[in-house]
């Protein structure tokens, strides 16, 4: 206990020795309650909350990097006494320099903006940096680090307590922790070293901690017990390797690890488990239901294409309710097979409803399923198939009218976006849900279809263009069945795809030209609707390091390079320029998410007939548009794009039997990272490879381009590190779940802890 945080505990509260998992944090030793406040406002409510907030990164102390073995580009970390600092008055900024020193070597650590740090170091004063090194610029063989954490390192004269805790500082590998501090006042006050004491003092106190997964298991994985795990996690033993615990190869990180996905993966078994165990619709395949799926398909379908319509009508024909996730690359065939669901639906008299995130993508599908079912009418004589399109757009009078025909049943086919949800919107026999592109959609809306009154547990088949590695299928969808469509429809051909330099331009707005005058049609796509004066995110490449003692988030991966603007071209800027210039002659046209439903309705149109021979657009387009006449796919500023992104944009061409093309126009200063992304794009058109480097480089968070993606947040695995561990997780879930292992005392721990702490911890895994 420091002198500056005393214990605030009241007399009749238990005693320390009394402490338990579920404890207060309160009543931790160096907390009470004013800093209990702040620890809550970060989601530390009790001593287990506290024990797992575990250090995103170590320290070698011991052996400590000299500074002449720094090399540029590389992450170090380095002990030094401060020499000397000064505050820069540059004109776009203050910058704040610190010379950090070991013998005649010294290194200088920058921080821009860095008024805050004015008074904050003392000569002489021992320190720790860690940050990425860089090459100085003004003093050749000397370096420089750009926004480094740093840690002031305790008095070596130190005596009594203090002397005590500077062991945890020095002379050892040492715990870095993200700050607890929050937006309170403790905030600059609860970092690493008050972590480090406190945790120390609470591991003293607690010998021992309830075992949360079951003997013989840990036994037979070569598991370490809890509490030990988490000492060894807080504290490692002299010996430990630094690179084992970077990668989380120790045992007590491994125990860590497995512990927190086996309870990820036993919930989402027994959430698939229970939902089998539900009434649902058990459809039928008669000869009629068999007939009327034929006249469906205007082409042979595909190997893939018949195993994943088996697959779903299997589950159709089961009495319990599907839960399927279908993954297609783009173009393989998803809304043929989708449609194929809904008339095994409608052919046993019930409706089926199409949920999709734009009103463009609505519109494509109503239009082809208008134009499949109009073929499957004609082929059947008096039997009709009424669809109904029900979007945001429509007047008041429409959206009634579309109500009124879905209450009554007078349709059986609903394809609309998030309209569907409104709770205006009721169905008279809802038979099966599709919903496309399904990450698009929010957390809590992703499933609200299947609450709608008359909905008793209806099928849902969820469907994504987005090819989803394996580990984030595991985690987002694993209470869900599986089916992949890995095969091209006949006639798809292969796209060629080249990156092309900006000051080449002008041989490309020619390609253009030379397509568009063999019959051919294009897109062009941008970045942005207007142009720099619009509040557009990520318009620099910056510096990004994380800030003292805070931890990069989760998922995310960091930017860095050297600092500087990019000027990125617009939709809207560039229809007037190309129209009046390179492109001059040919008609254009703008589509972006600005326009009215009405409007972009009217401009799909016109490309689709052939009456715009080239579109400018933003990633409106990115999904669900099919013009099989249209050959080039121009995305400039492609190094803005994510992998995802472009393997989707380029899956608009290449839809006819003619030779596509997709050219990736780039600026002038490329980052390591995007050079990645578009080498791999002209190497590969696999989107289960491509897949996996996106997540490689983007992370889990960012995979989809949106933060509220489903994703449960981990307070110690990774999904990039911790694959193998994973597959072993479900594995041993499935078990457990089938027959559980261990005493009745131990299984009915793991069912308690589930319940506890699953949903709030995993809770956006529900939806």
């Amino acid at each position: 206990m420091t002198k500056s945080q005393p214990s605030s505990r009241p007399a009749n509260q238990p005693a320390r020795e009394a402490l338990s998992f579920s404890t207060d944090v309160k009543f931790v030793k160096g907390v009470g309650e004013r800093i209990a406040v702040a620890l809550k406002e970060r989601g530390v409510h009790t001593v287990e909350d506290l024990l797992y907030h575990l250090p995103f990164r170590y320290e070698d102390r011991l052996h400590p990097q000299h500074l002449r073995d720094l090399k540029p580009g590389e992450m170090a970390s380095v002990i030094g006494e401060v020499r000397g600092s000064a505050l820069i008055r540059a004109r776009s900024m203050p910058i704040f320099e610190l010379t950090v020193g070991q013998g005649l070597d010294s290194v200088k650590g920058i921080w821009f903006r860095g008024t805050y740090l004015q008074g904050k170091f003392k000569p002489g004063q021992m320190i720790a940096l860690y940050g990425k090194v860089e090459a100085s610029r003004s003093r050749p063989g000397a370096y420089k680090m750009i926004q480094p954490q740093f840690e002031m390192l305790p008095d070596a004269n130190a005596t009594g307590e203090d002397a005590e805790f500077a062991a945890l500082e020095v002379g050892r590998i040492v715990p870095v922790y993200q700050s607890l501090g929050g937006t309170t006042a403790w905030g600059a006050k609860l970092g690493s070293k008050w972590l480090r004491r406190v945790l120390w003092g609470l591991l003293q106190e607690i010998k021992e901690a309830p075992e949360s997964l079951p003997a013989q298991l840990r036994e037979r994985l070569g598991l370490p017990g809890r509490i030990e795990a988490l000492r060894e996690v807080h504290f490692p033993s002299e010996g430990t390797s630094l690179d084992d615990l970077t990668f989380a190869r120790t045992p007590a990180l491994r125990r860590l690890v497995f512990e927190e996905l086996f309870y990820l993966e036993l919930g989402l078994e027994l959430k698939r488990r229970r939902m089998r165990e539900r009434n649902g619709i058990a459809f039928s395949t008669t000869p009629q239901v068999r007939e009327a799926l034929k006249q469906v398909l205007p082409f042979h379908p595909t190997r893939a294409q018949k195993r994943v319509l088996g697959e779903i009508v299997t589950d159709m024909k089961s009495p319990q309710p599907m839960r399927r996730l279908l993954q297609g690359d783009v173009g393989s065939g998803k809304t043929i097979v989708a449609l194929e669901a809904a008339i095994v639906a409608i052919e046993n008299g019930y409706q089926a409803a199409l949920m999709a995130p734009t009103e463009i993508l609505a519109t494509q599908h109503y239009l082809s399923a208008r134009k499949l079912l109009t073929k499957a009418i004609k082929e059947n004589g008096d039997r009709r198939y009424r669809i109904t399109l029900l979007t945001g757009s429509l007047d008041n009078a429409e959206k009634k009218a579309a109500r009124g025909k879905i209450f009554r049943g007078e349709t059986e086919l609903v394809i609309g976006t998030h309209a569907l949800l409104e709770e205006k919107v009721d169905f008279d026999r809802l038979g099966l849900i599709v919903v496309d592109e399904q990450h698009r959609f929010g957390v809590q809306q992703r499933f609200a279809l299947m609450k709608k009154p008359g909905a008793a547990d209806p099928d849902v088949l969820v469907m994504t263009a987005t090819p989803i590695p394996r580990t984030l299928a595991l985690t987002m969808y694993g209470d869900l069945d599986v089916s992949v469509l890995d095969e091209l429809p006949p006639g798809r051909t292969p796209i060629v795809t080249r990156r092309v330099e900006e000051q080449q331009a002008a041989k490309v707005w020619e390609f253009v030209r030379k397509q568009v005058a063999e019959g051919r049609q294009a897109y062009i796509v941008y970045p942005l609707i207007e142009g720099p004066n619009d509040d557009q995110p990520e318009l620099d490449f910056a510096h990004d390091e994380p800030k003292e003692e805070e931890a990069p988030k989760k998922g995310s991966k960091k930017k860095t390079g050297e600092l500087f603007k990019v000027k990125l071209k617009s939709a809207t800027e560039m229809y007037e320029q190309l129209g009046a210039g390179p492109l001059k002659g040919l008609r254009l046209g703008l589509l972006h998410g600005r326009l009215d439903a009405a409007e972009k309705e009217v401009i799909m149109a016109r490309f689709q007939r052939g009456e715009i021979d080239v579109l400018l657009s933003t990633t409106v387009i990115e999904v669900g548009v099919d013009v099989p006449n249209s050959t080039v796919m121009v995305i400039e500023h492609a190094e803005r794009f994510g992998l995802a992104q472009m393997h989707q944009l380029r899956g608009r061409v290449g839809r006819g039997s003619a030779k596509s093309y997709c050219i990736l126009l780039t600026g002038a200063k490329v980052s390591p990272e995007a050079d990645q992304r578009l080498d791999a794009m002209v190497r590969s058109q696999n989107g289960f490879e491509l897949a996996e480097i996106d997540l490689e480089q983007r992370g889990p968070g960012e995979f989809f381009g949106t933060r509220q993606s489903g994703l449960p947040e981990f307070r110690v695995a990774s999904l990039l590190r911790d694959r193998e561990t994973l597959e072993l997780a479900k594995k041993e879930a499935a078990s457990f779940a089938t027959n559980a292992e261990g005493t009745e005392e131990e299984k009915e721990t793991v069912r308690r802890l589930l319940k506890q702490h699953w949903q709030r911890h995993y809770g956006l895994v529900e939806a």
